[in-house]
């Protein structure tokens, strides 16, 4: 039935979908970029729906433990963190990676819908701290494609890496291009 809807949802706003490299789509980190809107959440939803890749996100717990919104937040994926506890979402993240066969967890690393300068590198070290590759999922609304690319293996060489991923996802359009900065970061980690 999702596939259906994904496939409807698709065909009505004349998107279509990219998958590269499907074989490790069952246990990765998936960076969700540009991340400029709203849409991005629905084309998401239904590029994992259309291809069937279980995927999970983190939200606020009040969404998840919401009596109205609760209910359906975790029917799409949502998983609840209490961010005044302190908790240490990579270390979270890891173990939950690693005690599922088939996990990806979707991390959008700009953070917000806001222009940032550059990223957040959260979802690089969930991924190193689990041993398993980011994979780089992408909306571009210029050309109404959706999908994931390469992988990238977390090396010993972190500005190597995220050589590799702003130069994947400097030509891709957000829905509003004015609040995505193609220059993720500095080049400035140490490595």
């Amino acid at each position: 039935m999702k596939k259906l809807i994904a496939n409807i949802v698709f065909k009505l706003f004349g998107w279509k979908t990219v998958i590269e490299e499907s074989e490790h789509l069952t246990k990765c980190v998936m960076i969700a970029a540009p991340h400029t809107s709203n849409w991005d959440f629905l084309f998401t939803v239904m590029v994992f729906w259309k291809h069937d890749i279980m995927f999970r996100f983190f939200v606020k717990d009040s969404y998840t433990e919401s009596f109205i919104l609760g209910p359906i937040a975790r029917m799409f994926g949502a998983i609840g963190v209490d961010r005044s506890k302190g908790q240490n979402l990579v270390e979270f993240a890891s173990n939950l990676i690693k005690s599922n066969k088939n996990l990806v967890v979707l991390v959008p690393a700009e953070g917000t819908r806001k222009r940032v300068e550059k990223w957040k590198t959260g979802f690089y070290y969930i991924a190193k701290s689990a041993d398993v590759p980011v994979a780089l999922g992408y909306l571009d609304f210029e050309k109404k494609v959706g999908g994931v690319g390469p992988m990238i293996f977390p090396s010993d060489n972190m500005n190597s890496d995220f050589d590799r991923i702003q130069d994947f996802y400097f030509d891709k359009v957000g829905k509003h291009p004015e609040l995505y900065n193609p220059k993720i970061y500095q080049g400035d980690f140490k490595t």
